[in-house]
């Protein structure tokens, strides 16, 4: 994310503490403006743009309740987050009732502090950013969804269709086709547009935190909750929460998730009080939840509440007659970013991409286009600037011609076997032969480590310490488009 576009706003009466918040966001390059009373920061929120407000609770004048209740009417879709050492049950809901996005208790730590910063922006950008649908100006980079084949105009008209009804709508499809853009693009053509709109990627967030994460959680309710959280069904109150992956929470989970549903209640970790909530519910897998379901990984109670609606996305390689209208519309795009004028690919590179199979669909193809637009430079995509050979020869000619890592592993610690203690090379092979099984698997599946536990036959919960062991610290691909 590049910090440097966006502008919060920081209503702070404390120097000292103003002149800190001033600190950290310059240091991570925001755009900050301060100010010490609420009436003022009133008066320039609703005459300029911002992408954040952070204001104190306690200030001289108005309140920082007060100026939630003044300015998010105005502001509907501008987070603002309240900052309070009253750490008090009514003060919490009372802040997300007039449309506080999260509090912050004093003190906080910059992680902390950061971490919640993130997440009212990301969800700011995907309540302003319009999800279009059809060819756009490549000035506009913003999210589009393309294809004027039979399966998409099916979709286009589903999205109209579902948008208005008040049910929980289930968007299957692989990975990077698009199922959070048919999410927004719902959510925008819904009556709740002015509301916000919370996505939460349930494979990304550990299986012990996703909990807390969704329903929110005490302060002590476990080891690490140094304060309330406020969990993100309560972050949507009146709106849209979006859960990317859903197939991918444990069975718990799953369970308290159900009783939300059905009771539109939630109650947060070590609590007692049940909150209510207005929230419409969207969800999206790429897994097959029958097959789930059948191996009891999956609650049959809670697919059907999910799945009122049903929406599956068609592949890429379902609808080829769409990949050069896409194709163009990425080198468009990432030419313009690049700097590069009248940028061109050859008829024989658009049969060539049509006839890729595509397992990674829309998002494989923008990346392919993006890195071949830098090879060409200037020049007209040829075929051999399109680095994509097919997956399974790729992968079958590894495994044929490809040396086993494994014996030059076991040579290697034999000879240093004399130089340590007795009794330890079986560790030792065991230990380096299971770290690189871990980097390969995680390097399958970019990082992913819902899909390598699988794959594995481990609960992530292993998987985690495994790699907490041996410091392996994966990068999980975005997951912009699913």
């Amino acid at each position: 994310m590049n910090h440097s576009q966006f502008k919060i706003l920081v209503i702070e009466d404390d120097p000292l503490e103003s002149a800190l918040f001033h600190k950290l966001l310059t240091q991570k390059n925001f755009q900050a403006t301060l100010l010490s009373e609420a009436e003022s920061g009133k008066k320039l929120a609703l005459e300029q743009h911002f992408d954040l407000i952070i204001t104190d609770f306690h200030l001289p004048g108005m309140s920082g309740l007060d100026f939630i209740r003044q300015v998010h009417p105005h502001r509907t879709h501008l987070p603002i987050i309240l900052m309070t050492a009253d750490g008090t049950v009514d003060l919490a809901i009372e802040a997300t009732k007039c449309g506080a996005f999260d509090y912050l208790l004093k003190p906080f730590d910059p992680p902390t502090f950061f971490e919640t910063i993130e997440k009212a922006l990301k969800a700011s950008r995907f309540m302003h950013e319009k999800v279009t649908i059809g060819e756009t100006s490549a000035l506009n980079s913003g999210p589009v969804m393309l294809g004027r084949c039979r399966a998409m105009q099916e979709i286009y008209k589903e999205i109209g269709r579902v948008a208005a009804l008040p049910v929980t709508v289930l968007i299957r499809g692989e990975t990077g086709t698009g199922k959070e853009l048919i999410a927004r693009a719902i959510y925008q053509h819904s009556d709740r547009s002015t509301k916000p709109f919370i996505a939460v990627n349930c494979a990304a967030i550990p299986e012990t935190l996703l909990e807390a994460e969704l329903f929110g959680a005490e302060k002590g309710a476990y080891t690490g909750a140094h304060a309330r959280r406020i969990g993100r069904f309560e972050q949507a109150h009146g709106g849209t929460i979006f859960l990317d992956e859903v197939g991918e929470i444990s069975l718990s989970t799953q369970a308290k998730l159900l009783r939300v549903l059905q009771e539109r209640k939630v109650q947060r970790i070590g609590g007692s009080e049940e909150i209510t909530i207005d929230v419409r519910l969207i969800a999206a897998t790429n897994r097959n939840l029958e097959k789930a379901i059948a191996e009891r990984h999956f609650r049959e109670d809670l697919f059907y509440r999910l799945s009122v609606m049903a929406l599956r996305v068609p592949t890429l390689r379902d609808r080829r007659e769409d990949i050069p209208q896409i194709a163009r519309h990425f080198l468009k795009r990432y030419a313009h970013e690049f700097g590069i004028d009248s940028p061109s690919i050859s008829d024989e590179s658009i049969e060539f991409l049509k006839n890729h199979p595509w397992p990674g669909n829309i998002r494989q193809l923008e990346n392919t286009i993006r890195k071949a637009l830098l090879e060409a430079r200037s020049f007209t995509v040829q075929p051999h600037h399109l680095h994509i050979p097919n997956e399974e020869e790729h992968n079958s000619h590894s495994l044929e011609t490809k040396p086993s890592t494994t014996v030059p592993l076991i040579e290697r610690l034999l000879k240093g076997a004399s130089e340590k203690p007795e009794g330890t090379l079986y560790q030792e092979v065991i230990a380096a032969t299971e770290k690189e099984l871990f980097l390969k698997v995680l390097e399958k599946f970019a990082g992913n480590q819902a899909k390598a536990s699988r794959l594995l036959g481990i609960s992530r919960l292993t998987l985690r310490q495994k790699l907490i062991h041996y410091q392996i610290h994966p990068k999980s691909e975005k997951n912009e488009e699913d």
